[in-house]
């Protein structure tokens, strides 16, 4: 049965933190994220960021269907395909993430989400992620990328921004969402898009949760082929895809 991770936002492996669980099924998979071969690097606020270690991303965790593939969910995206909205609002800020396996283009939501918006907006436009790699992989959960080189070394980040996880945004298939550390607010570059619905990943009472930010509007076809590489540990990184996934330039259009 798969396991679920959180978005770890790791300061030297990456950057993001586990959600809390409740009930007893939960503490089988919290006892698993903790002492199980993802453990090091349970969210992209699981993998430590700058400083604290790194960013840590979303942890793996139990899919709440028992293990399926996750089906697309009302607001999800199909699990093939492009499956787009209807259509983008033109009024919003798009990212166009260019990778060695395709383009991305992700609907920043700046109304629900300012701070997070600005701050990756800020990256891409002094080409931080430019060069960097999508470097934790897990199917059927997410994919994660924005902090790490090629050769594995961890870029210097600004400082962390404010969690906006409680937005009334949740991470459901084709979101993208800020990585982070046990702290809430510890995100900085990391980032993550999900590749199915992910619940246990959205803000609720006793669960800081992770922030979305935006949303795939093309090249989801892109992502779930990311999604599907073969994995493998690369130093102390677990989950990294054994061919590179570079991201080769970040940029804001209107």
């Amino acid at each position: 049965m798969a396991k679920k991770q959180t978005p770890e936002n790791k300061m030297s492996t990456s950057e993001y933190a586990v959600p809390v669980f409740a009930g007893l099924s939960v503490v089988l998979i919290v006892a698993a994220l903790l002492f199980g071969p993802h453990a090091q690097h349970a969210n992209e606020n699981t993998l430590p960021e700058e400083g604290a270690g790194e960013p840590e991303t979303p942890q793996e965790a139990e899919n709440p269907d028992g293990g399926r593939e996750p089906e697309a969910g009302e607001g999800a995206y199909e699990m093939q395909g492009e499956a787009l909205p209807a259509e983008a609002d033109s009024n919003k800020e798009i990212a166009v993430i260019e990778t060695s396996k395709g383009t991305i283009e992700v609907e920043l939501d700046r109304e629900n989400a300012p701070e997070t918006v600005e701050n990756f907006v800020s990256y891409a436009d002094e080409g931080f992620y430019d060069g960097t790699v999508f470097h934790r992989v897990i199917k059927g959960f997410m994919i994660q990328g924005g902090g790490f080189s090629q050769n594995g070394t961890q870029k210097e980040t600004h400082t962390p921004i404010s969690l906006e996880s409680d937005n009334g945004l949740m991470n459901l298939r084709g979101t993208i969402a800020m990585a982070r550390t046990m702290d809430p607010d510890s995100a900085t570059s990391q980032f993550f898009i999900n590749t199915a619905d992910n619940p246990f990943l959205d803000y609720s009472p006793g669960n800081d949760g992770y922030a979305v930010f935006g949303k795939v509007i093309s090249g989801m076809s892109v992502v779930d082929s990311i999604a599907s590489m073969e994995t493998a540990n690369r130093g102390t990184h677990g989950d990294w895809p054994v061919e590179d996934v570079l991201i080769n330039r970040v940029y804001i259009k209107q």
